[in-house]
């Protein structure tokens, strides 16, 4: 079909179609920003069949298959019939497989990169997001990590031996979220290296990216390996989580989500005798200390402002020290009033429209009626930055607010926001103050990520001591990227649910085994 790109769905490594022939198309987000109702109406005709897409145009950049309900049992059967086979492949070559997916995927990331701007994500977000999944998922780091948490042994005497191994649970869902969806399938795909046989659903708002990246990176891999068919199934289509609850031939399912809908979800797959693996909420903290490097941690804390704050891993509240607060807002509303939406392919833009702009809008009003003051900000915009009451951006916001009593009372400050949102408590000083906002961070009822801005040697021991919530604790170092070896996902409280922890997903996906073997006979 030209240049486009049209992907079958993936099951039991073969190509397959849907009965009636059905996709759901790519057009380019910017199209959709220069012209939106024919833009959508384009997409709404083909994916009803009545336009052919090597005749639409260049807004158009391809297609997936929609799989039915046929389909998705089917890759769950094929996946079922691969895991034992799987399973046996030795450590070392599943481990060999990571290292190559992880080179492959630098061979491809260009390629990825402009699907995933084609499907809205920034250009200056995208490469650098890939970069990072590269190095902190399939790094040497990160895979001698998890391999040398999957098995140690103990010698006894004549000749016995004791074993405390991770086995793979078998048969694992992924359910990326729509918008960071190609990382986390990428991520998703990393229970392979466990043993696992995988299938990963790409969302049907932002399925090309998410479809090239498996099929083109870790497909390729795992055939050239001899990895048995079906160990990686890959659909487009609405959500599976029903089936996947019901099928007898499904183990573990990661699911991303609200905290609501997916604590809902974990006890649903409880009562199945699934395990879930939840990446949900987060309502991340910054703490910025009178001896802070004040330049790196505004550009830390600005971070928010990615994706419009449409991410889990962002900076979503701050807490300054008072001695440095106003030197700290006045960097956060200068970044703040320089950051202007864009399309997704221009250098420099970082803000994406923003689906629940008026729930940005109506946090922001509570919090000033309650007491905070909104510094810059409050506005939707349009593509060009110009302000509008339709437009499908919004502006970035900052607020101040004067104490930790004020900031507890705060849904702003307490609750996950996802916008462009920056509140910045200012409590006042006194003895004992940082003890109290360690108290306060670890208050929190998410625990995805907390990040400190100090120099003094006895408050990084106080915090390295005493913060234990959450999954990443960063010190003087970027709130959101991703480092080799330290885990990417996970969580605790309204981040990870009740089995919440920092997720390597490659021993997460497994369970522990003790393994006796006693030579002669027993005694």
């Amino acid at each position: 079909m030209n240049d486009l790109l049209m992907y079958p769905a993936y099951i039991d490594g073969k190509d397959v179609e849907h009965p009636e022939g059905r996709y759901v198309h790519t057009v380019t987000a910017r199209a959709v920003l220069e012209d939106t109702m024919p833009a959508l109406a384009l997409k709404r005709d083909l994916d009803a069949g009545r336009v052919d897409p090597r005749q639409a145009g260049p807004a158009v950049v391809g297609g997936c298959a929609l799989a039915d309900d046929r389909m998705a049992v089917d890759a769950l059967e094929a996946a079922a019939r691969a895991a034992p086979e799987w399973a046996r492949t030795s450590l070392a070559d599943r481990l060999e497989i990571g290292a190559r997916i992880g080179e492959r995927l630098r061979e491809k990331r260009d390629e990825i990169v402009e699907l995933l701007v084609a499907e809205g994500q920034p250009r200056d977000l995208a490469g650098p997001t890939l970069d990072e999944y590269w190095i902190a998922d399939f790094s040497s780091e990160t895979l001698s990590f998890c391999a040398s948490q999957m098995q140690t042994s103990k010698h006894r005497g004549r000749g016995g031996h004791a074993t405390v191994r991770r086995v793979p649970d078998g048969v694992v869902c992924v359910n990326p979220p729509q918008n960071a969806s190609t990382p986390n399938a990428l991520f998703g795909a990393t229970a392979l290296l466990a043993g696992n046989a995988v299938v990963i659903r790409a969302p049907r708002g932002v399925p090309l990216a998410t479809t090239h990246a498996l099929r083109e990176v870790v497909v390729p891999v795992l055939e050239e390996a001899g990895a048995p068919t079906g160990v990686l199934n890959i659909l487009c289509g609405p959500p599976m989580t029903d089936l996947w609850l019901e099928s007898p031939h499904v183990n573990d399912i990661v699911y991303v989500g609200s905290s609501e809908k997916g604590l809902e979800f974990e006890r649903a797959a409880v009562a199945a005798g699934k395990k879930p693996v939840l990446e949900l909420a987060g309502n991340d903290c910054v703490v910025v200390w009178a001896d802070a490097d004040l330049d790196a941690a505004a550009a830390s804390i600005t971070e928010n402002f990615r994706q419009s704050g449409q991410i889990c891993n962002i900076p979503n509240h701050v807490i300054a020290h008072p001695a440095i607060a106003d030197a700290l807002l006045d960097r956060l509303v200068t970044a703040a009033a320089n950051t202007k939406p864009g399309y997704p392919d221009e250098s420099g833009v970082v803000l994406t429209p923003v689906l629940m702009a008026e729930q940005h809008f109506a946090d922001i009003a509570d919090a000033v009626r309650r007491g905070a003051r909104l510094l810059h900000g409050g506005r939707r915009l349009e593509v060009d930055g110009t302000p509008s009451d339709t437009g499908f951006f919004v502006e970035p916001a900052v607020l101040r607010i004067n104490g930790l009593d004020l900031a507890r009372r705060t849904p702003a400050v307490r609750e996950e926001t996802f916008s462009p949102l920056l509140p910045v408590v200012v409590p006042e000083e006194h003895d004992g103050l940082f003890d109290e906002v360690l108290e306060f961070v670890c208050a929190n009822r998410y625990g995805l990520r907390n990040s400190f801005w100090v120099e003094d040697e006895r408050l990084v021991a106080a915090i390295t001591e005493k913060v234990t919530t959450g999954g990443v604790v960063n010190v003087n170092d970027s709130h959101s990227a991703f480092r080799p070896f330290l885990p990417t996902h996970g969580g605790t409280g309204l981040t990870g649910g009740v089995f919440g922890e920092a997720n390597y997903l490659m021993l997460r996906t497994t369970h522990l085994q003790g393994v006796n073997v006693k030579r002669g006979g027993a005694r």
